[in-house]
């Protein structure tokens, strides 16, 4: 009996691609000297697309009819048009759960990196600067200090977990409420205004672009510290190089922007930012999980029809499928 073809438009981690070609027929696209001729070619043999960036939209879906599963590497997935794919009876599954505790682990080295300005003092003590005076005091701490986690999903508890032990209060916003002992604001604007660290945590995508402008930076006001380590295209990066410059927000740590790997050169300019290039999930263990869970949800749907972890928009499909 043949095996499922599932395609991998371009390269992933390597458990993906083991795992994979254990049980599937798997075309490496982005080997082929002719993309474009491979899909038309097997357009109708391709079951499953495993992707871990490309961007899938309803054009590159409706060249591949079969397709019914689109399992991505990561827990955000804004390359990927998951309204489009539910209309054509396409799930998409992503990686929750496997990568949180990494990725809050990096949250909260990235807000003590800002806060004690520890990046800026290595470079100070590197470059010889420390023979002859002391690093100037730093002008804020973290301890007593108010955090404000823009999307308290499974990342954002985690980080709440993590910050309260430091003494750092914990309030959230989200659309909607949830049942939780943090204070809730019912809008941004006023949670940027009630804290001194805001923490982004939510995905990417039009609904989310550009939700951190310069009314939100200015909210946060001259002892407010950004974080963002969820996705670049969230904040307003000119915005945010005007608030850093002018001095409206104390600081920023970023581990994601939004034209990555390309970084805003006046992020590169100021003295206030920690920049780090998305390492957030980047451990090889954590990898590896996340690969493993895109490979489980492959198989899973190939053996019993449904996926482990389909993301919101495809609820009402596996839904239908489960009944």
């Amino acid at each position: 009996m043949a095996r499922p073809v599932v395609l991998m438009p371009g390269p992933m981690n390597k458990s993906v691609l083991t795992g994979a070609e254990e049980h599937f027929d798997v075309i490496r696209l982005w080997e082929a000297d002719d993309p474009d001729t491979v899909l038309a070619e097997r357009a109708k043999e391709i079951a499953a697309i495993a992707t871990g960036g490309t961007t899938i939209d309803g054009a590159y879906l409706d060249r591949l009819p079969a397709v019914r599963l689109v399992a991505s590497f990561g827990v955000g997935y804004d390359q990927i048009d998951a309204a489009a794919a539910a209309e054509r009876g396409v799930i998409v599954t992503n990686t929750p759960g496997v990568l949180d505790n990494e990725v809050a682990d990096t949250a909260l080295g990235l807000l003590l990196m800002t806060v004690r300005e520890l990046p800026q003092a290595e470079r100070y003590l590197r470059a010889g600067s420390w023979n002859e005076r002391p690093y100037p005091l730093t002008s804020a701490t973290l301890h007593g200090r108010s955090m404000g986690i823009l999307g308290l999903g499974r990342i954002g508890e985690a980080i709440a977990d993590r910050v309260q032990p430091f003494g750092v209060s914990v309030a959230y916003h989200n659309r909607r409420r949830k049942n939780v002992n943090y204070h809730y604001y019912p809008t941004l604007v006023e949670m940027a205004a009630a804290v001194d660290i805001l923490m982004i945590v939510i995905p990417g995508g039009d609904e989310t672009r550009h939700l951190v402008n310069a009314e939100v930076l200015e909210a946060l006001g001259p002892n407010g510290i950004l974080i963002n380590v969820a996705r670049g295209s969230v904040v307003d990066e000119a915005a945010l190089v005007e608030a850093l410059r002018s001095r409206t927000i104390l600081s920023a740590g970023l581990d994601v922007f939004e034209n990555e790997p390309a970084v805003h050169p006046g992020l590169l300019e100021v003295d206030n930012a920690v920049l780090l290039p998305h390492v957030g999930s980047a451990s090889i263990p954590t990898r590896n999980a996340m690969g493993e869970l895109v490979v489980e949800n492959l198989v899973s749907w190939f053996q019993y029809g449904v996926p482990v972890t389909p993301v919101q928009e495809s609820a009402e499909l596996v839904r239908k499928l489960r009944d």
